[in-house]
């Protein structure tokens, strides 16, 4: 089983400014989410598509390879990350042949373990699957207690129940998405235009091990739930 390890990090980001380089337990989010992916089984390399000079540095540092610098046009608040994922693969099969599996390793998924990642290409390599996903289980139910709000702030259910429910127990389990891993098949990459469009199968992870960074409040949890589990008050 030959795997590639891609880490796709920005440089710019809206709701934490340089978010890939801050840092979680004394590392960056580059560096700790290159090591998660050095860690798994399988992985031959881990190469980082980047647009930023300091984050390539730093993810020399860390062991990456940074073949290139993203074209800007790759890298922008509204490029699809999925054509930088195509871009990669691309270059991969110009430079030899592809792997089996790319894996995916967000930065903004600090608390994940690399045998999280390890499921992910277990799963994406189980006969049929295009795609491997981590979710976690949703604390809100879009057919209980999700609402939208229409201009005058009036709220309905996102989804109508065909019946009334009066426990959130009583609907659907539903999962979140996370940004724990991802485990692709290159040649799906490149004849798709999204995930949903293969087999997806699910690896469902622990919510203390999925936590996404997405603004300064997410690192302060991030930087607590870490320091509880070096203290074995989370067990992983």
């Amino acid at each position: 089983m030959d795997v590639v390890a891609a880490v796709f990090a920005r440089g710019g980001s809206k709701g934490v400014p340089r978010k890939n380089l801050r840092r979680v337990g004394g590392s960056s989010l580059l560096e700790l989410a290159i090591w998660h992916a050095q860690e798994c089984s399988g992985v031959e390399r881990v190469i980082v598509s980047t647009d930023d000079e300091e984050i390539a540095d730093v993810a020399r540092g860390a062991g990456a390879e940074v073949p290139w610098l993203r074209p800007a046009v790759l890298a922008d608040d509204s490029s699809r990350e999925w054509e930088a994922w195509r871009h990669l693969v691309s270059w991969m099969g110009e430079h030899g042949p592809l792997p089996s599996v790319l894996l995916v390793v967000p930065c903004t998924a600090p608390l994940r373990l690399p045998s999280d990642l390890d499921l992910c290409v277990e799963a994406c390599m189980e006969p049929g699957v295009d795609v491997a996903i981590t979710v976690t289980e949703s604390s809100r139910s879009p057919w209980f207690n999700m609402v939208t709000l229409d201009l005058s702030g009036n709220a309905s259910l996102v989804l109508e129940p065909r019946s009334p429910i009066s426990r959130r127990q009583d609907t659907p389990m539903t999962f979140d998405v996370g940004t724990v891993g991802f485990a692709v098949r290159p040649s799906f990459v490149m004849s798709n235009d999204g995930i949903y469009e293969g087999m997806v199968r699910a690896v469902t992870v622990p919510r203390e091990r999925s936590l996404d960074i997405d603004d300064e409040l997410d690192l302060v949890i991030a930087e607590a739930l870490l320091a509880r589990r070096e203290t074995g008050s989370v067990v992983p």
